[in-house]
């Protein structure tokens, strides 16, 4: 394909991808009865095979729907603002009227119409605290979009309630627990995520917690980048808890390089926001050996899992069931690794100062989207999106991964937030199609 490149040339594509291929699949989605979205699809996308609605990817929905009516509204992309932000409205609505327990948290899973429903029989509604995070994102998202002070006050609120959560040691963490005396780099990325997300809305409400969500959004900045990113610029995924050198297992060595991709653009979000460039600076090489490690020079493409120094993941082994899991799909091709991939590089493009560091990152950029756009895409345009879960060699992989469902979140976010990078950007000298 021809090289793609600058500010016009990639707002124009992925607005095009956004309108013509991903939008059309999930407005089709959308639960209008009830609210919120179905996501449980087939890998092709081709056939619904359930209407449970997990909260993680109903918060997930709220979130894009939300972006999409606010930058509708700011003239960045064409559309009908007014029936985004209802369909937020009534997924966020559904949520409220639905998925609290009586303790406050969130349940993981619901019907069509609201039940609370146990995603493993006998194992609880309350599984997994990473639906409770989502569920503040898109609230928090939300709130910024219909200036709504209850919807921001009950962000506020859960949020509160996951941090005394994790400080009492009472978290599930489901579908990736944590295996025992580790502590794992996702619970401080999810929380730097959510943390940045709330300040941007407090802080639009000049709401009085906006500077201790502050603090705790720089907080988990710097742990991110001094806890869990080690000498050689690789962000290791699980550490023991305590102090003290971490051993040669699988768990301790294995690296997860879309999480890190997806975790240096929330650094240097949080950074921006915050004032902190010396922190966006230091993800540049962190990025670029996130891709050493996890290119496949094979068939190309990011691999789900590797081992600290390339290849496939390798250490002593425990018997850990999230072990399991890293040996059976470390070499997978998946849908979210790679749109954080493109994102991050175009991100990380345009903070880079020295002409290496961009000649380095376009070029990884560019190797992405070539591999993305010729494996991912549906090649049925009546269905479109993306066949999200791949083989090593690209080819269609029928298999559960994390959550049963077709999930619209990172590939819609990504598009969306380099339509955002590049809006009103002039065309870069030189650029465009060759």
């Amino acid at each position: 394909m021809h090289e793609i490149w600058g500010a016009q040339t990639l707002q124009a594509f992925y607005q095009r991808h956004l309108l013509e291929d991903l939008l059309p699949f999930w407005s089709k989605a959308v639960d209008r009865r009830y609210g919120g979205m179905f996501t449980c699809f087939t890998n092709s996308g081709d056939e619904r095979i359930s209407t449970d609605k997990y909260t993680w990817s109903q918060g997930r929905y709220i979130w894009i729907w939300s972006r999409i009516a606010r930058l509708i509204g700011q003239g960045v992309l064409p559309g009908d603002a007014s029936a985004f932000r209802r369909e937020a409205e009534q997924a966020a609505d559904f949520l409220r009227h639905h998925v609290y327990l009586d303790n406050g948290n969130c349940a993981f899973l619901l019907t069509e119409d609201g039940r609370k429903k146990e995603s493993v029989p006998g194992q609880g509604f309350d599984t997994s605290f990473y639906a409770d995070c989502f569920v503040v994102l898109g609230l928090a998202e939300l709130a910024l979009l219909n200036e709504r002070n209850d919807m921001i006050e009950e962000a506020l609120a859960l949020y509160d309630r996951i941090h005394a959560r994790l400080s009492g040691g009472r978290i599930r963490s489901e579908p990736y627990p944590i295996p025992e005396g580790l502590k794992s780099h996702s619970v401080h990325m999810i929380l730097l995520n959510i943390s940045g997300q709330l300040t941007e809305t407090l802080a639009h409400f000049r709401h009085p917690a906006c500077q201790r969500v502050r603090q705790d959004c720089l907080a988990y900045a710097e742990s991110v980048m001094n806890e869990f990113l080690m000498p050689d610029q690789r962000i290791a995924e699980l550490l023991p808890a305590e102090p003290g050198e971490a051993p040669s297992t699988v768990l301790c060595r294995h690296v997860n390089p879309g999480h890190t991709l997806e975790s240096m653009w929330f650094v240097i979000h949080a950074a921006g926001l915050l004032g902190q460039s010396d922190l966006a600076v230091r993800t540049l090489p962190v990025i670029r050996r996130a891709f050493e490690l996890g290119w496949d020079t094979e068939h190309g493409g990011l691999l789900r899992f590797v081992d600290r120094d390339g290849g496939p993941p390798a250490g002593q082994r425990t018997g850990d069931p999230y072990e399991t899991l890293i040996m059976d799909t470390w070499d997978s091709k998946l849908w979210w690794p790679h749109s954080e991939a493109l994102y991050s590089t175009l991100l990380a493009y345009e903070l880079a100062g020295k002409a290496e560091d961009k000649a380095a990152l376009k070029e990884l950029y560019l190797k992405t989207h070539e591999y993305v756009f010729r494996t991912f895409p549906q090649p049925d345009r009546r269905i479109g999106e993306w066949i999200q879960i791949r083989d090593r060699a690209g080819h269609p992989l029928d298999k559960v991964v994390a959550l049963p469902v077709k999930d619209p979140f990172h590939i819609i976010r990504n598009v969306l937030l380099i339509i955002e990078l590049y809006a009103n950007h002039s065309e870069t000298a030189g650029g465009g199609v060759r």
